[in-house]
């Protein structure tokens, strides 16, 4: 068995034959039984027979005398991912969610199935962490994935089910050649098989040898993330990535990304953000997306943020000085007095919250002169595309008293006072 970190080991059972030998051959070694083990069953529900599928199971570890648990699923067919991959993000995340800390989910993939996710990856124009193919041992979220078959060929696993007389459900999805993985197991990778004999151990071979690369590779790009993070980190220094090497601009664009808890984008979108960004002038903002993330430049900087949502623009609400909350995802304004929130305003003291229309103008104490707030904005550093999500407080006689809690007005400063409260904007 491989050297694992101590924990329990449960045992992803689908029922077929691979995970079904898998669970029979661990629960043989007596250093499984010792570290505890049990099973995990992800009912999917996508076929009429799923229930039966999960009742097999059951029995497989009452012969086993190992404890089973199985979780029901749902997955959505119109997720614009695909039902294969739909599908494996949700087992996934039930996985996660099952699975207690360093907790070892042992899954059956073989080496056949390295094969085809190489080829797959390589069809797809994967990097080197995606032609390293699946690796035997990751870390999955607060618990570990380990695929110990990754050098067993799935013929061996077979022989091994027929000589222990193991009984095991085949699927009939897994003949369907409308899905990637199928078609290459049963159309292309046969004939390869047929003309070089040798293909599975090659491929493996040079998954190997392109992982030892994609980890030199990984290791690097921390180091020159760690470089290029701004004070906030959520910024990137913009020239010194563009100057990184090609081989380390898309990893270290993904690290901080991950850091940050963000959507990767695709290799189009990581090649689309470099071209605007060596192209755009200085005056320019150029932006990508893919869903759920965007990147931005403002000046020298790159800045990387969930998709941002924009406040209707005649948004506007009138405000006793509760608690209000904002449009858009913006959190909530509220006046508080020593810290604390503080009751509503008398009606002839009512606010007016609205956003940024364009041409307000400030003035922060009696003895200066009023400014434009587009040339505070850009004094201050506040990136363009947060000036319109900044909530202004104005008076009853529409005068501007505060631009969220970062610039109060001398009218302001005498309102609050009297008030004897501040604005607090709580902010998501």
């Amino acid at each position: 068995m491989d050297v694992l970190p101590s924990g329990p080991i449960a045992v992803a059972l689908s029922g077929g034959l691979d995970s079904t030998t898998l669970m029979h051959a661990l629960c043989c070694m007596p250093e499984v039984r010792e570290r505890g083990v049990r099973a995990i069953h992800i009912d999917h529900d996508l076929h009429p027979s799923s229930a039966d599928w999960a009742n097999h199971c059951q029995l497989v570890c009452q012969a086993l005398s190992v404890p089973l648990l199985t979780v029901k699923v749902s997955v959505e067919h119109r997720s614009g991912l695909g039902l294969e991959a739909a599908a494996r993000q949700v087992r996934y995340a039930a996985f996660k969610a099952a699975l207690s800390n360093d907790e070892i989910l042992a899954l059956a993939q073989h080496g056949d199935d390295q094969s085809e996710t190489v080829l797959l990856k390589l069809l797809r124009g994967a990097g080197p962490e995606g032609l390293g193919g699946m690796r035997s041992l990751r870390r999955l979220n607060k618990s570990w994935a380990w695929r110990p078959l990754l050098d067993t060929p799935r013929d061996a696993l077979r022989d091994y089910a027929k000589q222990v007389e193991l009984e095991w459900i085949e699927d009939p999805s897994n003949t369907d050649i409308h899905f990637e993985r199928n078609f290459l197991r049963h159309d292309i990778l046969p004939p390869l098989r047929k003309r070089w004999p040798k293909a599975d151990q090659s491929i493996s071979q040079s998954a190997r040898w392109i992982q030892a690369a994609a980890n030199f590779i990984d290791d690097q790009a921390q180091v020159a993330l760690t470089s290029l993070q701004g004070f906030d980190p959520a910024t990137l220094d913009c020239d010194r990535w563009l100057a990184l090497p090609d081989a380390l601009r898309d990893p270290v664009l993904r690290r901080w990304l991950r850091h940050l808890k963000l959507p990767e984008p695709n290799q189009h979108q990581v090649g689309e953000l470099a071209r605007q960004l060596s192209n755009a002038g200085e005056s320019k903002l150029p932006c990508v997306r893919w869903p759920g993330a965007e990147v931005r430049r403002y000046r020298d900087l790159i800045y990387a943020m969930p998709t941002l949502k924009m406040p209707p623009a005649d948004w506007q609400a009138r405000w006793d000085g509760e608690p209000l909350g904002l449009p858009a995802g913006l959190g909530s304004l509220v006046l508080v007095t020593n810290l604390q929130a503080a009751t509503a305003l008398a009606s002839p003291d009512h606010l007016t919250v609205r956003f940024r229309r364009g041409g307000e103008r400030l003035r922060l104490n009696d003895a200066g002169y009023h400014r434009d707030l587009r040339d505070m904005y850009q004094e201050a550093g506040i990136p363009p595309w947060q000036r319109g999500r900044m909530p202004m407080v104005l008076n009853s006689a529409g005068a501007l008293l505060s631009v969220g809690d970062l610039w109060i007005s001398d009218i302001g400063q005498h309102e609050f006072a009297r008030l004897n409260r501040a604005p607090r904007w709580q902010r998501e």
